[in-house]
Formats: structure tokens, sequence, C-alpha cells
């Protein structure tokens, strides 16, 4: 069942109260996935930097030593950060690859999470409100983020298999639905370099939209071969860097709902998530349509809004 929010901030007013408006949508949702519960924020970059976003079940055995450890090997700094189960690491822009290489020898039991400038994912098992609380995700800032609480269907509950996905530089994905071709899709995209961690058919859509754009593609134009290339139910809720899309699949099963105001742009698998955000009684409120790409983006002024013909 799964639900999934979404808050696009057009007034950067409300940037300190991001994660806190975020964290009240995603408890609403609760009793349409307690099993675990994930959350993408997008904050400030650092100029040379990238933020590399790491878990570990072992936090203080795997974090002790792991910003010195991991910049002697790419023979360069490494900030570090600690939150609970998960860290943040600066690392040198361009050195993804050497990074993600140097854990895998350096600390293999630690996981990435995500990857960009400004994306930072948290998510772990548990029930919604437990896992903010552990991240103290209220007291986030960000120009955006999406959340996902989750109902296991397609694989195991795990940190892992919780959402959001992260499969391309600041580039994530929540999903309510399942897609039936995600096992083929899958070695396909594997063939063709792409990165996928899990057997979860959610990070395969993820994947997709990653590939699409490696060859060339925009967000609108990946999403929109989405809807012919990916086979099942789906509602997909995208972050990058500058924004966030949303799709359905043409059926449209998986419940949605969007609020516009001049402040933000919210998305939620239902009504009551968005309730209490901030001048909702005067938002524009409708529910996304079936086979529509829509996406919102701070590179332009005023908000845009690309939809399928």
């Amino acid at each position: 069942m799964c639900g999934i929010v979404g808050l696009f901030l057009k007034d950067q007013s409300l940037a300190p109260r991001l994660g806190d408006m975020l964290t009240e949508m995603l408890i609403t949702m609760t009793d349409r996935g307690p099993d675990s519960a994930g959350i993408a924020i997008y904050g400030d970059a650092k100029p040379g930097k990238v933020k590399l976003t790491v878990q570990s079940s072992t936090p203080d055995q795997d974090f002790a030593g792991l910003a010195e450890d991991l910049g002697a090997r790419l023979g360069a700094a490494v900030d570090q950060s600690i939150n609970d189960t998960h860290a943040v690491l600066d690392i040198p822009a361009g050195q993804f690859e050497a990074a993600r290489e140097a854990l895998a020898e350096i600390r293999p039991s630690v996981r990435i999470m995500s990857r960009g400038e400004s994306l930072e994912i948290y998510k772990e098992v548990g029930l919604p409100k437990d896992v903010a609380t552990r991240f103290s995700l209220p007291g986030m800032t960000g120009t955006h983020g999406i959340g996902h609480t989750r109902m296991a269907t397609e694989s195991a509950v795990t940190t892992m298999g919780a959402h959001p996905f992260n499969t391309g530089p600041d580039q994530c994905l929540v999903h309510n639905g399942s897609l039936s071709n995600h096992n083929s899709l899958r070695r396909k995209l594997r063939r063709e370099g792409v990165t996928i961690q899990t057997e979860n058919d959610t990070e395969v859509g993820a994947a997709y939209l990653t590939w699409k754009m490696m060859n060339g593609a925009t967000l609108g134009e990946a999403l929109q071969s989405s809807l012919d290339d990916l086979d099942g139910f789906f509602t997909f809720v995208v972050g990058t860097k500058d924004g966030f899309g949303v799709v359905r699949d043409p059926i449209a099963c998986k419940p949605a709902v969007m609020a516009e105001t001049d402040q933000y742009v919210a998305f939620g698998s239902e009504y009551r998530a968005l309730v209490n955000l901030p001048g909702i009684d005067e938002a524009r409120v409708w529910e996304p349509e079936p086979a529509t790409v829509y996406f919102w983006s701070h590179n332009n002024s005023p908000t845009t809004q690309e939809k399928a013909a």
C-alpha cells in the first residue's frame, strides 16, 4: 500500500521548517506503511564537495576514524557528520567511484544510501515516528524533500529495501505500487553499467530514470518514457537537485493528491497528509492525472509544469 509525501518550497523562508513539515506528513501516512520509513532532504551544497550518505548496523565501530581512513585513500580531506546509524561524508567532487571502491575495502559493512551535492537520505526499519526521532528529521532544513512509509510487497523489510532510492547524483525516487517487469529490466540496466544494490522493484524504477538521463534525456522525458517501458501500477515521486517530479501510470489506481500555493507544492498519497500545511485552505488542490508528467524546478520562474500529450 505504502505512503508517499513530497514538499517543494517556492518560498525559501520556509526552509527551516522543511523537515518539520515533511515529518508530520510522513507520520500521518503511518497506517499506509508501518514496516520502514525514509526521507530525502535537499539542503545546502558545499563548493567542490559531494555528500556521501552512508549507513551502518554497527555505527560505533564503522564510523570511528572513517573520515580519516577514507581521506587517506582519496588523498584529500574528508569531513564527517554522524547521525545515529547514518553519516554524511563530504568528499571531493569527482571522487565518488574512488570513494565507493575504498569503502568496500576499508569498511565493507558500510552501505551507501545516497550521493549528491545537496542530497541526504535517511532511512531505517521501523515506524515513521521512530525513524523521524532517531534522525532528528524535524530539525532539518532544505529547499525540498520527499518521504516514504513502506508496506513491503516485493522484497524483505530491510534498511536497504526502504525508500527513497538513489541511483544517480542528486536523484532519488519513492514509489507506491508494483512493477511487474523489474527482474528483466534489472538485468538489462546492470548490463548497461547502472548500479543496482537490491532486489526491490522501486530501485529498478529509479535506476531506469538514471539510465535514461545518462543517455541524454531530461527528467521529464525519462518520466514520459517510463509510461511505455515500465509494466505495472505505480505512482512515482522523484527528487532532483533543483526540483521534483510526479507521474502516475495510465490506470492510476494508486491514490495521489497535490496542492499548490505561492509558497510550496506538496504531494501526498492522501489529502490528510497535507491538512496541516500553512495556507492549505487557500491552496489549489487536485488529483494528478494518469499518464501525465508534472515537474517543478527552482531553475524556472514561475513554477513550471510539464505534461505529457
